[in-house]
């Protein structure tokens, strides 16, 4: 049984693969065909997929009862000494993700079929997306380095097709070629490292790196700064992919692309291919100390940073963004620290939980585009919104059940594995730990705001024809934009079943994953089911709560600090905050006093994001852009102007020739005499 149930593991990437191939092609030689009978390209796009997510539920079951990876790999090229094998490679590391992304993008394709139901490019945005997942599978699956690169380069190109499918939108143009250059830093880090270890061991398999790593490292064979170097550039991969600083950037500007998408690429897939890759080299980068101290603390830095940019965002999907960006900071400090378990399970019970959040966000715009506009500023704008509870109950429900899971209040999925994190942190590093425990406030914080200027109080789209009669009057601030206000009042709706049954699935593993972390009674050796199975050999078991009653101890912290940010939240953002209402438009209090000057600063950081776009702008781009018209000032009239002038020179030259070469003989004489009689003449007066 086991050997026939490897024997089909190729097929997990390949179902995906040739449903692209299939839709592809379909769209370069019957797109009338496919576009009149849109349903076909969902049904084959879901239907694969779900074979592929049974199969790797299969191999994950097989992985619990057996516990014991399969290599399978094949001769690729055979150069010399150079020899480079793809296959693949199953483990509890592997399996997991396996099931992770598959179950992800079935809900996201299933959720995708109601969303861009009406958009032209509906065909075309199922094979990109059948595409995404077959890369990201073949990653999971790869057993070496090199094939780790081709399919992480694979990820990243359809991550730019899907950013910026709405092409024709400047913003989403943009946003792609920001995403794709990003993304290129940490990529082309990544391909040194890869060579740089290569060179060090001869080898590419993650065991052999390893293990002859540790080998030139006890006989002294290796010197250190160089191995260091070699493993910077191997995370400066995960540090573009899995957008931590200073190479986050790219995360915000992604929301332009649709909203399934964000889902897909903010949750299981893309952001998480970084975690995946530190989490398969762990075994290196835990013999170099000075290395592990790099990857936690720029985990912290990021989750702190992404939390306090999220604190005062205005655009719905830009705020879960920005969370996003702050989750995967924890997950990157926990694999820092060498808590592997928590790192990985925290990947788990965020995707699922993140997956919700991004889809119940696309209900929310998919109602509000009818109201306030179909432009991307008008209807991710919590300011229109408000209030959406009465009219969108099941949306909102689950996004609250999602924002309850996310900021970590049990007995919800984030909460075992957040408070892991920060238990481990604590004890191993008390600096990140106390940054982990602040950004857990920050978490809970802003969360809630996101779901109280979404869901409660009054919907403020009623109120916008008076808001435009007092901007008119000089009763409202310069800066508020009314545009949208000169659109006729509709009330939201709830979305579609194609829609909202996916947020009800989702919503059973955003309560329910996280019990497979949560540690067994009565102190047992292993602390949850999940620890009992995903260690390997060279791990080591890592807990401090084999007990109910220090586990609950150890949370107090982390959920105490949650209620104390998610009440101070709802006081200033709950239906009773009536200052928040002043002229239906300025929701965030300023205060006065020193109290306003602290929350403009705090405004100004979040909404300027740190000032470190700005920072990249007036120092990277534009010195990249005054290096780029020098250089093209010096080929326009150097290397330009001196190969101009030699033609104009052999041109002219050319021409005179052209006049004197008449044919006659007669001229001829005639240019000779006169040749002569010059030169006598200049003779005679140099004699004379």
């Amino acid at each position: 049984m086991i050997q026939s149930i490897h024997q089909y593991i190729w097929i997990i990437p390949v179902l995906p693969t040739l449903t692209a191939t299939i839709l592809g092609f379909g769209l370069l030689f019957s797109r009338r065909i496919l576009n009149s009978q849109r349903w076909i390209s969902a049904f084959i796009s879901i239907f694969t997929l779900l074979i592929t997510m049974m199969l790797s539920m299969t191999i994950l079951y097989d992985q619990l009862l057996n516990n014991f990876g399969h290599r399978q790999l094949w001769t690729w090229l055979n150069i010399g000494e150079v020899s480079l094998d793809i296959g693949y490679l199953i483990d509890p590391l592997s399996s997991i993700m396996l099931v992770l992304v598959t179950s992800v993008a079935v809900i996201v394709m299933i959720y995708t079929h109601g969303y861009m139901q009406h958009d032209q490019g509906y065909v075309r945005f199922f094979t990109y997306l059948s595409l995404f997942t077959a890369s990201m599978l073949g990653l999971v699956l790869s057993p070496n380095l090199i094939q780790i690169y081709i399919f992480w380069e694979l990820v990243g190109m359809c991550s730019y097709l899907l950013i910026g499918f709405w092409f024709t939108r400047p913003s989403a143009a943009y946003a792609c070629q920001k995403a794709f250059i990003t993304n290129r830093i940490g990529d082309f880090g990544l391909l040194l490292g890869i060579l740089g270890i290569y060179w060090l061991t001869g080898s590419l398999e993650f065991d052999v790196i390893s293990n002859r790593i540790q080998e030139q490292i006890s006989n002294n064979l290796l010197p250190e700064w160089w191995l260091i170097i070699c493993c910077i550039l191997l995370f400066l991969g995960p540090v573009a992919k899995s957008a931590q600083f200073p190479l986050h950037v790219w995360l915000p500007d992604a929301m332009e692309g649709p909203t399934p998408i964000s889902a897909l690429i903010h949750a299981a897939t893309m952001v998480a291919a970084g975690i995946f890759l530190v989490a398969r080299l762990l075994p290196l980068f835990e013999q170099i100390p000075l290395v592990m101290d790099i990857i936690a603390c720029t985990g912290g830095i990021t989750a702190l940073l992404g939390a306090t940019i999220a604190l005062a965002q205005k655009d719905l999907k830009k705020g879960l963004a920005y969370s996003t960006m702050s989750q995967l900071g924890y997950m990157m400090l926990a694999l820092g620290i060498g808590s592997y378990q928590s790192g990985l399970f925290h990947l788990i019970t965020h995707a699922y939980s993140k997956a919700l959040l991004f889809l119940g966000s696309g209900s929310v715009i998919h109602s509000m585009e009818p109201v306030v506009g179909y432009h991307p500023e008008k209807c991710q704008n919590m300011q229109y919104m408000g209030g959406l509870r009465q009219y969108m109950p099941i949306t909102s429900i689950t996004f609250f059940i999602g924002t309850l899971s996310l900021c970590g209040i049990p007995p919800f999925a984030c909460f075992w594995s957040k408070d892991e994190i920060l238990t481990e942190s604590w004890h191993k590093f008390p600096v990140l730990g106390g940054i982990a425990w602040l950004t857990a406030g920050f978490t809970a914080y802003y969360m809630f705001r996101i779901y109280l200027l979404t869901f409660e109080g009054q919907f403020r789209g009623r109120n916008v024809v008076n808001t435009l009669n007092k901007k008119k009057n000089n009763l409202l601030p310069l800066n508020v934009d009314t545009s949208i206000l000169e659109n006729n009042v509709t009330v939201p709706h709830e979305s579609g079943l194609s829609m909202t049954i996916p947020l009800l699935i989702l919503t059973i593993p955003t309560i329910l994953i996280g019990l497979i972390g949560a540690p067994i009674p009565y102190g047992l050796v292993n602390s949850s089911v999940l620890s009992h199975w995903l260690y390997t050999d060279t791990n080591e078991i890592l807990t401090n709560s084999n007990e109910w009653l220090n586990f609950c101890f150890n949370a107090l912290p982390s959920v105490g600090i949650c209620l104390i940010a998610s009440t101070i939240a709802w006081h200033l953002y709950g239906p009773n905050a009536k200052r928040l209402y002043k002229n239906n438009i300025e929701l965030d209090p300023l205060g006065e006093g020193r109290e306003k000057a602290i929350l403009e600063i705090i405004y100004s950081w979040s909404l300027r994001r740190a000032y470190i776009d700005e920072f990249y702008d007036k120092s990277f781009v534009l010195m990249i852009r005054q290096l780029a018209k020098i250089l093209v000032s010096i080929d326009n009239w150097a290397i330009d102007g001196i190969i101009n002038l030699s033609g104009l020179i052999f041109l002219l030259g050319g021409e005179g020739i052209r006049y004197t070469e008449g044919g006659r003989i007669t001229s001829y004489i005639f240019v000779l005499a006169s040749v002569f009689l010059l030169l006598l003449i200049g003779n005679v007066f140099y004699i004379s």
